[in-house]
């Protein structure tokens, strides 16, 4: 499995780092927490990667979930470096000029939160392998941190540089990108992305907020096609679409699949992306709202670059108009958010999420959490109906995939 090979590549490198640095090839404690390493990595991701969701979920403030997962990566450092000096593999003298325990793990952890970010930040521009990239990033780290102790003041240096330098930079977009959420011009369009599946009344609420609130000219959509973790995961055979039920694939782990990957944060069901972007436009055009909402559809850049792409063809039909970045809170929104600060000044529009309207929900059959005709579709959906009539619009249904056929108008 990958997150288990990552996890060995991580701890032998931190045993060889370590054991060079400090003759130390045959100290039990630096044997010992390699093999913790190899052991908890992927458990500790998690759990960090959880305590940064539920920051975000909470307070959709990019810079409070990250302050999060450093927390918990900072507590996991000054375990480990601990660990050496009470166990002999970095003495005091080692410790001492990075500020002790503490400061080396500060330094270390900041070193490393930056490189992971710009490890993810090159993969999703299509640059480099998720793993491989992040291996390398922790690889690097882990080699710095540990020459930075051997008490050489040129790898002090350079320890101090990447911890400022890359925890700076990824802490200060952070910040930035907090900022223009706050302080925003009242002009411009507004982009939202997401996997709508399916579009719900808050989505409409995120839209009105945008163009009443921010004087927005207009609000560009545009869904998911396949997400890039499951085009990936389909290509690897990790996962596989085993069936419909009620108009929505569903997918499953197989045998490949790596067990530490949540290759599911969003659910296991999914309309068609052709269905999904119609369910869009229907529920736009109940709300009154299809002439100030544009549903964009690009689908071989969005398989090519990814909404990465989809933001620079915007940006070349509107040149110079700010934009701004509509998400929510949750999981996917913070994604989303992710991509926005990627993609240079946007200014995001975080909406915290507090009501029980659940896209999850309405897939498990709960109503009233989409516009009326939404709600009628996907009822229909459920049943199986191939053909049906519906607010002057005949539908075509294949095995989900949703079509109209005919309107017939007043």
């Amino acid at each position: 499995m990958p997150s288990v090979r990552l996890a060995a590549c991580v701890g032998v490198i931190m045993y060889l780092s370590y054991a060079w640095g400090h003759a130390a090839w045959s100290n039990l404690a630096l044997v010992s927490v390699s093999v913790i390493v190899c052991l908890l990595l992927p458990a500790y991701s998690r759990v960090s990667n959880r305590v940064e969701e539920l920051v975000n979920h909470r307070w959709a403030v990019v810079t409070f979930g990250r302050l999060g997962r450093f927390a918990a990566q900072y507590l996991f450092n000054v375990a480990v470096f601990g660990a050496f000096l009470a166990g002999g593999v970095v003495p005091d003298a080692g410790f001492r000029g990075l500020g002790g325990v503490a400061g080396a793990a500060l330094l270390t952890t900041l070193a490393s939160q930056g490189v992971q970010y710009m490890a993810l930040a090159l993969y999703n521009r299509g640059v480099g392998d998720q793993n491989r990239n992040v291996l390398a990033a922790l690889s690097i780290n882990i080699v710095a941190t540990a020459l930075s102790t051997t008490g050489a003041p040129l790898f002090r240096h350079v320890m101090v540089i990447m911890g400022c330098g890359f925890g700076g930079l990824v802490f200060g977009l952070g910040v930035l990108s907090d900022l223009r959420g706050h302080w925003f011009p009242r002009r411009g369009i507004g982009v939202f992305f997401g996997t709508f599946n399916p579009f719900h009344v808050t989505h409409v609420d995120i839209i009105r907020q945008a163009l009443d609130g921010r004087g927005l000219a207009k609000v560009i959509v545009h869904p998911t096609v396949v997400p890039r973790l499951h085009a990936r995961a389909l290509e690897k055979g990790e996962i596989a679409i085993i069936g419909n039920d009620g108009g929505l694939d569903v997918m499953e782990r197989t045998a490949k699949a790596d067990a530490h990957v949540n290759y599911f944060p969003t659910g296991k069901r999914f309309y068609p992306p052709q269905t999904r972007r119609a369910l869009i436009a229907i529920a736009l055009a109940e709300a009154g709202l299809a002439g100030r909402v544009e549903v964009l559809w690009l689908p071989e850049v969005y398989r090519d670059h990814g909404f990465h792409g989809v933001i620079a063809r915007i940006r070349k039909l509107h040149p110079g108009v700010p934009l701004h970045g509509l998400h929510g809170s949750d999981l996917g929104g913070m994604w989303v958010r992710s991509i926005y600060d990627e993609c240079g000044w946007i200014y995001p529009m975080p909406v915290r999420r507090r009501n029980n309207v659940s896209a999850t929900a309405i897939r498990n059959g709960a109503a009233g959490m989409t516009t009326p005709v939404v709600g009628e579709v996907i009822a229909r959906l459920r049943e199986g109906v191939a053909s049906f009539a519906t607010a002057g619009v005949t539908f075509q249904n294949s095995n989900g995939l949703l079509s109209v056929r005919d309107r017939h108008d007043a």
